[in-house]
Formats: C-alpha cells, structure tokens, sequence
C-alpha cells in the first residue's frame, strides 16, 4: 500500500474535487432537463393560453429577476448559516417539482405563477451550489471546473427539450410535455442526496484560499457586475423568441423545443472551451465570446427557418460564456468566507437588468421589432469598454 505524504495530497484533494464537480453535474444535468424541457415551450403554451407578447416578455423577465434577485437573500444566508445542502434541496425542490404542475394550469395567470415558483426554486438553491463549486474549482481550474459543470448542465437542457419536442410528436399537446418531466426531477433528487451524503462539507475541498488584496467586494467586482448586467439586459429571453417562432411560423411547433435544445448543445461545447481558453487567456475570452454572441437577435428574429437557427448558435455560446467563465472570474473576486454572498449580490444585479430588458423587449416586439432589435445588440456592446477596465484593474 502506497505510503500517504505530502506531495499525495494534492492529488487526492483534485481527485475528490473532480468527483465533487461529476456529481453536482448530474444534479444539474437532470435538473436542467426538468425545467429548461418546460422552458422550451412556455412561450407558445401561454400563447396558447391566450397571453400576449407584452405578458410572455413580462412573465419572462420577471421570473428571471426574482430567479437573481432573491440569490442575494439566499447567498447571505448560506454564508451566515454554512447550511449549503439545506438550502440546495429547500431549492432544488420547488425548482422541480412546480415543473409537471405546469400541465395542470388552466389559465395563463396560473401557468405564469408556476413559472414565477419555478425561478424562485433556482434563486434558493443556486448561490450555495455555486459557492460549493467554486470551492471545489480552485483545485482543477476555475474556467475548466464551472465549463466541466456548464456543459454537463447544458446536455441536460438539450435532452429535456428532444424529450418534449418527441412528447409533442406523438401526443401533440404541451401539458403532455410537462408531465413527462417529473422523471427527471426525481432523478436530480436521487443524486443531490447521495452528493450530500458523501460532501457534507464541499468547503473542505478549498485548501488554500485564493490570494486577495481586500476581504471586501473591491472595485472591479462592481464595474463587473454592472458589465454582465448590460449583457442580461439585452439578451433576450427564450419564450419571447419561442413566442416569436410561433407567431411568425418560423418554424412548426415541434420544431421550436429542437431550437431551443439545438442551443443547449452549443451551449455545453462552448461552456467546455471558452472555460480552458479562460484558464490561460482571462478577460479577453469572456469579451470575445460576448462580442459574437451580441448579434443573435437580428438572426432570430428576422430570419427565416435558417438564419434564426444561426441565430440560437449564437445565443447559445451566449449563454454558455454566462453560465460558465463569467461565474469563474467572479470567483476570484471575492473573499472566501464572503463567496455565496458576492454571487448572490452579482446574480441580483444581473437579475435586475435581464428583467428591466426583458420586459422592455416584450414591449417594443409588440411596437417594432427593429427598436428590439437595436436594443439588444447595442447594449450588449456597451458591456465591452466595461470589461477592459475590470481587467485592467486586475492587472495592477
């Protein structure tokens, strides 16, 4: 038997990091197929429900704030409590299971309230699971742990849309779609428990703190947050693009949740290479990927069947630099002991904006879908100048 020393203990710190970050994907894999299956297709079922573009776009965003905005509240109580798994099954729960609800709601008031209950789940759960990754992280690479977890994330938002899309195939119906979706969301259940079960400490995984030069949220941290929040607010939700696919018969029906998973699938990719171009490139891999993405909505909503398909390529890289390099520089930003509440405050910010340019590009489809348009591309580029100041602070 092979003697225990120093120079093990590293590697066995990275082993149990990476078999930390396996498990909380597979969470994250079967969660994400529960409730982005929903998403994919909760634009044209409360169209069908008789709900207009002004509501989609104002259901969207609102779920979307208060799916940030209450990470504040719930990141300072998982640092004040270091109760990480309490508050991640208190989250997943409702985050789940409100989803299969969905094909009971008989009105787009009360469809609308499950969606709104659905974003409130993931608020709970999301700043501890964050802070638990980013512990584990500093051991494999911060870029290449949250890009390992994005695109495990995201194969699960490509399968629950295929698995809605095949539902609407052969059923026709939406309310068939969200039922079907309780499978996965007791499967998430499983694996949460036996995560818990094996980590019930995930911060133990940290060994050594990243070096700071302050225990407070410095400068950069806020120039950040006001960077990524531009980037949400011009970036549209996917009901109202669904919403938009329906209305100007992009595509048929079945077709729009295979959109949706067809951008899920990009995401992942995208999620693993911007994370190991990030490790070794910073800023500027997050700055790219945001200038390419920014151009996905005269893609999808002036194009035909093709080009709107390139288009959610584009939002799709999007989404996978938002979820995956933009949370890793955030990680070391912030204090240690502070790093649930530094991602609360960062997703509350982000929260605010997405719903504030969600609910404005509800507005102006109904008006003009040039202004949407000009909104979405424009201030998403405002964040760039934005970037390169965080990261010529960081430098100094």
């Amino acid at each position: 038997m092979a003697r225990l020393t120093d120079k093990n203990l590293p590697d066995l710190n990275k082993a149990a990091a990476w078999k930390f970050i396996i498990l909380v994907g597979v969470v994250s894999l079967f969660s994400d197929m529960t409730y982005e299956g929903a998403r994919s297709i909760t634009g044209p079922f409360l169209g069908s429900l008789n709900a207009s573009a002004t509501v989609v776009g104002i259901v969207a965003g609102l779920g979307e704030f208060i799916g940030y905005a209450l990470r504040l509240v719930s990141g300072y109580l998982t640092d004040r409590l270091g109760k990480y798994w309490t508050i991640t099954f208190v989250g997943y729960g409702l985050n789940l299971f409100v989803v299969p609800l969905l094909a009971l709601a008989g009105n787009w008031q009360v469809a609308a309230l499950l969606i709104l209950m659905e974003r409130l789940g993931k608020a709970i759960r999301t700043p501890a699971r964050d802070a638990m990754l980013s512990h584990a992280t500093t051991e494999v690479g911060r870029g290449w742990g949250f890009g390992f977890h994005e695109a495990m994330d995201q194969i699960g938002a490509m399968l629950g849309p295929l698995i809605v899309a095949t539902v609407l195939y052969v059923n026709g119906g939406y309310r068939a779609g969200f039922a079907y979706l309780l499978i996965p969301a007791i499967l998430a259940v499983l694996v949460i428990t036996i995560a818990a079960r094996l980590y019930p400490q995930p911060e133990h995984l940290e060994v050594t703190a990243p070096k700071l030069e302050t225990k407070g949220l410095a400068r950069p941290y806020w120039i950040y947050v006001v960077a990524v929040g531009l980037i949400g607010a011009g970036y549209a939700d996917f009901p109202l693009i669904a919403y938009h696919f329906g209305k100007a018969a992009v595509a048929p029906p079945n077709w729009i949740p295979i959109f949706y998973a067809v951008a899920m699938g990009v995401d992942a990719v995208a999620a693993l290479i911007l994370g190991r171009l990030f490790d070794r490139l910073g800023m500027p891999v997050i700055m790219a990927g945001s200038i390419l993405s920014a151009f996905f909505a005269p893609l999808v909503f002036l194009g035909g069947f093709d080009l709107a398909l390139l288009g959610m390529v584009l939002w799709g890289i999007g989404m996978g630099a938002q979820e995956s390099i933009i949370k890793a520089a955030l990680a070391d930003m912030v204090p240690r002991e502070r790093r649930a509440t530094g991602y609360g405050i960062f997703n509350t910010g982000f929260g605010l904006f997405w719903f504030l340019g969600s609910a404005l590009m509800g507005i102006l489809y109904d008006v003009s879908l040039s202004a949407l348009i000009a909104f979405s591309v424009i201030i998403q580029l405002l964040a760039m100048p934005l970037f390169f100041r965080v990261s010529h602070l960081r430098r100094q």
